[in-house]
Order: C-alpha cells, then structure tokens, then sequence
C-alpha cells in the first residue's frame, strides 16, 4: 500500500447554494436547449451547484487543489497525478427548482488501491446528499480515480479514430454532436472545474498523454441525461448509472444513443468509428 489512509475515511464536506435561474438559464445555453415545461431544472444540474471553492493559490499543476495530509484535506495526499471521474451511480428522488435552497454533503466512503494494466490506481468512492429545501433530491456515489503518469514514449490516447463507423441501427434514439472548445469551456465554467486536461491542449497533450483536450466524463454524462429528456421527458429517470471507458476528444464526433424502457434503459457515447466513450444504464 502507498499509505494508510484510512484517517480520512467518514470526512465530510457540507456546503450549501441556491439554484438561481440566471445560472440555470446559462446551463440551458450551453446545452442548446429550452427550459422544462414545469419550471424545473434539468436532471444533471445538480453538478453545477455546491461546488468546490478553492482559492487559485493552490492549485497543483494539473488544475485541481493540493492535496494535503491535513485535517483541512477531504481526499487524501494520493502520489499519483492524473485524475478522472471514472464513474457514479446516481438516484434522482426530486426534482430540483429554480430559488430553491440547497445543502449538499459529501462524505468519503472508501478509498482502494488497484493494480491496473497501465499501473497503480486508486479509487476514491464519496457517497453525495443533495437537498433542495430541505428535501432529498439526488443521491450520488462517485468514483474518483488516481493514475500514474503517462509512460515515456507511450502513444497518445485515445487512439486515432479507425475506418470503421458507428451503426445506430440497434438504438431506440441517436443524436451527434461534436463537443467544442466553446462547449468545454462553458462546461469548465458552469462547473468551476479548472482540470486543465479540458483547456490547456499543450498539457493535456504533453504532460497527461492524451490527443487533444479531453471531453469532461459529467459532460458526456450530462449530453446522455439530456438525450433521455429528449426522449421521455424532462426529469423522467429515476436512477442513472454510468462508467467512463476511454476519452472522448474535443473536436471530434460523438454519438449518443439510447434504447430501452422501463428500468432496463440502456445509453452510451460513442466515437466515430465505434469505440466506447461511456456506458450508462437508467430507471424512467
């Protein structure tokens, strides 16, 4: 083991907010899409609220706050430094509304070390309560996962697109876009999120490895919650689970689609040529 971390196992962070409609009107913009008609705010929202504060002071150099060996620290000092928001499981149980008053708690479930094909990994699990006046509105369980660095002279990743191409044929709904540095910026913006793997194309490419600057995961994980409204309806689901499973790359096609009913709903992001971006599994 790199270290006992179990000191930080039972943290908590509480931090509360509001959802002010001129912000839900610019997360609707950057979606390119109308408000729901019942006045509420679309599913996915909640992660542009209650969001981490850090002062620009301490940042690390991929963007994210230092982690330290404090009492200060949610997540532990972890060597190892690429991160990823791998995956979550999430339980919509209300819907949010524009003037609500929200708390959101995070605390640390677990925290794993793995050995995985391309080296040590650890996996960070932080179980989220969202409250919108005063009622349970989203239950989340997020996975956070640590990497080592790149390898020296490894190719970039994710590999270029193949000749292949997406079939959509076995898909109930399919829509393309092609996510743009105006999107991950506005993105980056909603979400306070300073990564620089989502803006910064030298360190993204040069310093973490990959080919161009990267998809955010809960922005695909958004564009699918956003195809299932399209589909079924404004705050339709009931639960949405999804995985990351390899980058998607700023500038490039990506297909989402999504077949099923009932709570056997089945949505996934694509490449162009086929290789899986996300997978995700929903309750309407």
């Amino acid at each position: 083991m790199m270290s006992n971390w179990d000191a930080w196992i039972g943290r908590e962070d509480i931090r509360h907010d509001h959802v002010e409609p001129a912000a839900a009107k610019r997360w609707l913009a950057t979606l390119d899409r109308a408000a729901p008609s019942d006045s509420s705010v679309p599913q996915a929202y909640h992660w542009c609220l209650c969001l981490p504060d850090a002062p620009t002071a301490i940042l690390g150099a991929d963007g994210h706050p230092v982690r330290e060996d404090s009492d200060d620290s949610f997540l532990p000092p972890i060597p190892l430094p690429r991160r990823m928001w791998a995956a979550s499981k999430v339980e919509f149980l209300a819907p949010l509304r524009p003037g609500q008053s929200v708390i959101r708690s995070a605390r640390v479930v677990s925290i794993t070390e793995k050995q995985g094909g391309t080296g040590k990994l650890v996996f960070a699990e932080v179980a989220h309560e969202t409250h919108g006046d005063g009622e349970l509105a989203v239950h989340e369980m997020q996975s956070i996962v640590f990497r080592e660095p790149a390898p020296a002279g490894a190719p970039p990743a994710p590999p270029p697109p193949g000749d292949g191409s997406f079939d959509t044929s076995d898909w109930d709904a399919h829509r393309m876009l092609v996510p743009s540095e105006a999107l991950l910026f506005r993105y980056s913006a909603l979400t306070f999120n300073s990564h620089r793997i989502h803006y910064d194309l030298p360190y993204a490419t040069q310093e973490e490895g990959y080919r161009g600057l990267v998809v955010h995961g809960p922005l695909a994980a958004t564009l699918l919650l956003d195809l299932a409204a399209r589909h079924f309806g404004d705050n339709a689901l009931t639960r949405f689970d999804f995985r990351g499973t390899s980058p998607a790359i700023c500038g490039e096609d990506l297909h989402l689609v999504l077949r099923g009913s009932g709570d056997a709903v089945e949505l996934g992001a694509f490449a162009r040529d086929g290789r899986p971006v996300m997978a995700a599994t929903a309750s309407v």
